[in-house]
Parts: C-alpha cells; sequence; structure tokens
C-alpha cells in the first residue's frame, strides 16, 4: 500500500464499480433487495467474469483467461 492520498491504490476497484454503476445499476429499478443482490450476482458471475472482455486481460474474458494459465 502507498501513502494516503495516492489515488492509484483503488483505481481498479473504482473502475470496476463505475463500470458496474454504468453497465448495470442504473439501467435496472430494483423493487426488492434480493431483486438487486440476484441481479448484481447474475451480472457479475455470469456476464463479467466469463462474457465481457478485458483490456488488462489482452482483451479476454477473466474465465479464459484463468482456464488458459491453468492449462
Amino acid at each position: 500500500m502507498s501513502r494516503r492520498g495516492d489515488c492509484w491504490d483503488n483505481a481498479v476497484v473504482e473502475s470496476f464499480f463505475a463500470t458496474l454503476k454504468k453497465e448495470e445499476v442504473h439501467r435496472e429499478d430494483y423493487l426488492t433487495h434480493a431483486q438487486a443482490k440476484a441481479s448484481l450476482f447474475y451480472y457479475i458471475e455470469v456476464f463479467y467474469n466469463r462474457k465481457r472482455r478485458h483490456s488488462a486481460l489482452g482483451y479476454i474474458s477473466p474465465h479464459d483467461y484463468e482456464q488458459a494459465l491453468l492449462n
């Protein structure tokens, strides 16, 4: 960890949450906590990790990247 005030410490997490809000949260109207939880779980586990390509991983999904490391 860097000293307090260094903005790059949380850059990856902040980028993820910005993407989550833009692509999922602001497009939905959740009626219940359970509905929001299920929607966010689907977005993260099914779409974001398995289908969405990431530039930091050479434009492949995190799932495909992990599979390539294991093989």
